[in-house]
């Protein structure tokens, strides 16, 4: 047995002795029912020995103890990133995911108003004196759009003959004619 286990295992060391000397002292009719070591004295240069020892098996199991829990603090930061890292890509995912809704929806909205407002369009168009409101309209943008260009350039290409709006009108309207009677009567 080692010296520093004799410490801590006195009942079995008293345990042994009864027995060693119960045998010896049986042929005299002796029975030794006890024994109890109180004190063992080891030399001091043991002493100092097992100290250090003791003192070193603390110190290793303290460098354990806090390389154990260095190791689960980065396990724990490690973790704690990836799942911050995932939930913001989740985050940006759903962003994105939203925002092409919005303007899938948006564009939607507005391809059917547009729709909505070339069938008004073309509906007032057959209406009686729509023809004449298209044409009506078509000279007022001509001119508009004329006089924009008159104020933001200093050289302007002018038409030959600048007073046969009438011209530019009926071109328009033999236009909207003849796309007026290649339509199929249902889409009238």
């Amino acid at each position: 047995m080692e010296l520093d286990k004799t410490f801590e295992e006195r009942e079995t060391v008293n345990a042994t002795i009864v027995e060693a000397v119960d045998r010896a002292s049986g042929p005299w009719g002796i029975k030794v029912s006890r024994y109890e070591v109180k004190n063992i004295s080891p030399p001091q240069s043991i002493k100092d020995a097992m100290e250090k020892q003791m003192r070193a098996e603390r110190e290793k199991r303290a460098l354990i103890a806090e390389s154990e829990g260095d190791k689960q603090a980065k396990i724990n930061r490690a973790e704690g990133e990836k799942q911050q890292t995932i939930a913001l890509s989740e985050g940006e995912k759903q962003r994105r995911i939203n925002e092409a809704s919005g303007k899938a929806s948006e564009i939607e909205m507005v391809a059917v108003a547009t729709a909505k407002g070339i069938r008004e369009i073309a509906q007032s168009i057959n209406e009686e004196g729509g023809l004449s409101a298209v044409n009506l309209r078509i000279a007022e943008q001509y001119l508009t759009e004329f006089g924009k260009l008159a104020q933001t350039n200093n050289t302007m290409i002018v038409p030959a003959d600048l007073s046969d709006i009438a011209g530019v009108i009926s071109s328009v309207t033999s236009v909207v004619n003849k796309t007026k009677t290649e339509l199929p009567s249902s889409k009238r």
